[in-house]
This record gives structure tokens, sequence and C-alpha cells, in this order.
């Protein structure tokens, strides 16, 4: 997942964003609706560069946390204890 980009025959690493801009993007997707990107851009209450918006989504699905769709973004990653709720509550098959 990480890129290199090669400037004047050195080899650089691309930007990665940091644990607080992957944790704001966290909060700002987990109110459970449908955002689109330009809508999760508004709602960040601190700007972020498309680029890095990209990856840390990318890095979101791949963990199965988000779904990313034609409409937008969802998030779908249930905590342990909703889960243990859940589990309680259903039928064993």
């Amino acid at each position: 997942m990480t890129q290199t980009v090669v400037i004047k025959g050195r080899e650089k690493l691309a930007h990665s964003p940091n644990l607080n801009t992957i944790l704001m993007v966290e909060e700002t997707l987990k109110n459970g609706e449908l955002v689109t990107l330009a809508d999760l851009k508004r709602k960040l209450p601190k700007k972020v560069m498309h680029q890095t918006l990209l990856r840390i989504l990318d890095y979101l699905q791949l963990s199965g946390k988000i779904v990313i769709g034609t409409k937008g973004i969802l998030w779908v990653f249930t905590e342990r204890k909703e889960l243990d709720e859940l589990i309680k509550r259903g039928t064993e098959v």
C-alpha cells in the first residue's frame, strides 16, 4: 500500500495519512448514513487533501469497515459488544 515517488533519481515515500486523520474520517462516517465523497469532504471538521482521503477510504474498505458503492460510502463495521448483543438475540441454526 506504500507508494514510492522517484524524484531526480531518488526514491521518496508518498505522503501517508496520520492516525488522527484516519480517526477523524472514521468518526465522521460512523453516523450510519450513505454519504458521497463530496458530502464527506464537507462534513469533515478539518480539510483533508483529496489523495489522502482516497488513501484512507482504501484502507477502511480493505479492513472491512466501509463499503464504497456507486451511490456513496457506507459505514458497515459493527463493534464487538454490539455483535455480542445481536448474537444473544439471534436464533442458533
